[in-house]
């Protein structure tokens, strides 16, 4: 059962670092309009947002497969399992359009659909990697 909860932690944590990179997209004028920033100031803080949110996940998710999910096969499963919490994030902190110029860019949706076909196979990558290294602990089974 600890190992169900895990599963399900740091599945719920890959979701939330993909909903962090879309809000920043789709909120991207909104971000311009709130913080009166010119809009090369904006694009560079979003894109060091992106890059540091890149490598800092990459480490973060591979402590968190070695050392919670113990390298097991079953860690596989949080590949699909942070689609359900992706969706559950995104219909709660869904916020509305009120002014018409926040409205995203229509390439925006290109954008997001390509990282959502992208991210599972950057975690599968997280996932092999770290089962490959060895992580020090023997294999415990599936669940």
């Amino acid at each position: 059962m600890k190992f169900f909860l895990k599963l399900n932690m740091v599945s719920a944590l890959y979701a939330f670092a993909l909903f962090i990179s879309i809000e920043l997209q789709v909120n991207y004028y909104r971000i311009w309009r709130l913080t009166g920033w010119q809009v090369n100031a904006v694009d560079i803080v979003i894109g060091v947002i992106h890059f540091a949110g890149f490598i800092s996940t990459l480490f973060l998710f591979y402590f968190l497969i070695s050392n919670w999910l113990e390298g097991r096969k079953a860690s596989y499963w949080s590949v699909i399992l942070w689609f359900p919490y992706l969706i559950l994030l995104v219909i709660i902190f869904l916020f509305p359009v009120t002014y018409p110029g926040d409205k995203s860019a229509p390439v925006s949706g290109l954008i997001i659909i390509s990282q959502l076909i992208s991210y599972p196979f950057y975690l599968l990558f997280i996932n092999f990697i770290c089962r490959e290294l060895g992580t020090g602990v023997e294999e415990k089974g599936a669940l």
